[in-house]
């Protein structure tokens, strides 16, 4: 038997259980992935509460849960070509991720390149994706200033590290205790809370973009900065203030191949996706607990292997 976790009725972290089934078997054009460790995103527990979030994503229970896996390939379809069982793997697959087993078309699925870990490799398919699309959508270079908000949490560590690769200067929103961590980044720590603009004027003299994956106060403070509402982009609050002409650009922007090429990258130490923490599956309503606590250093994954 393989175990999942699912939910039979929308409500608070309660509703989820850890259940039991017969593992699902790959049809033709598909592969089975033995998952090693699923990754947490916020939007889980939007979905999960039910609403907008769970009508965007055409969510009715009963459903699985999760979305970030990664994993080894154990059983093929037929008319699978580049794919064999013992593959390394990972991705996406919508309420379906924390699972013992998982099935999926295999032309979703990407390699694991070997020097990416499976623990990283499973968290990086919402907060890569949307990461990569954010930051191409606002063409920094080098003569850019950009704020990039909750710099130290899944999305936003990234999207500060790719500002970096482009050449912008990146001034990062984040908890005191990450400050250091984004120092080591190159980015220029600013605390979040009451004076955040007069905090972020002392650090930089202007601003010339945003990312912002926290929420409105972000996108105020960016305004207020003088940043042009075009040049800022948001994934934590789409249609706040949609009169400045602000972006909503996220993952489902990204270009293909833009989940391989950040792989590619952090696999060769050149970005780094810290994981903030591992729980064991049976503790998943812990880790979103955690998850939905705030002031995290990366990703929050649980582990099924």
């Amino acid at each position: 038997m393989a175990r999942y976790v699912r939910f039979d009725r929308f409500g608070s972290l309660e509703v989820l259980r850890l259940d039991t089934a017969e593992a699902p078997q790959a049809g033709p054009g598909q592969v089975r992935v033995r998952v090693h460790t699923a990754g947490l995103n916020p939007v889980d527990l939007k979905i999960l509460a039910g609403g907008p979030a769970a009508a965007r994503y055409n969510v009715t229970p009963p459903s699985g849960n999760g979305n970030d896996f990664a994993g080894v390939i154990d059983h093929v379809g037929l008319g699978v070509t580049g794919f064999s069982a013992g593959d390394a793997v990972f991705g996406g697959l919508r309420m379906a991720a924390q699972a013992d087993y998982l099935v999926i078309d295999a032309d979703q699925v990407h390699a694991k390149p070997p020097k990416l870990g499976f623990v990283e490799a499973g968290a990086l398919d919402i907060a890569g994706r949307a990461a990569w699309a954010s930051v191409h959508s606002l063409h920094l270079t080098p003569a850019d200033t950009v704020l990039v908000s909750a710099a130290a949490g899944g999305v936003g560590v990234l999207a500060a590290q790719l500002a970096l690769r482009a050449g912008a200067t990146v001034v990062g929103t984040a908890s005191a205790a990450n400050h250091d961590f984004l120092i080591g980044l190159g980015v220029v720590p600013v605390a979040y809370g009451d004076g955040l603009v007069d905090r972020l004027r002392e650090v930089a003299p202007r601003y010339t973009a945003a990312l912002d994956n926290n929420g409105p106060a972000t996108i105020d403070a960016a305004l207020a900065l003088g940043v042009p509402g075009r040049r800022i982009n948001t994934i934590a609050a789409r249609g706040y203030r949609a009169e400045e002409g602000i972006a909503g650009v996220g993952g489902q922007s990204a270009e293909p191949g833009a989940l391989a090429a950040l792989a590619d990258l952090i696999a060769g130490g050149e970005v780094q996706l810290p994981i903030d923490s591992v729980y064991p599956v049976e503790r998943v309503q812990d880790a979103y607990r955690h998850l939905a606590a705030g002031h995290l250093r990366g990703k929050v994954t649980v582990a099924l292997e």
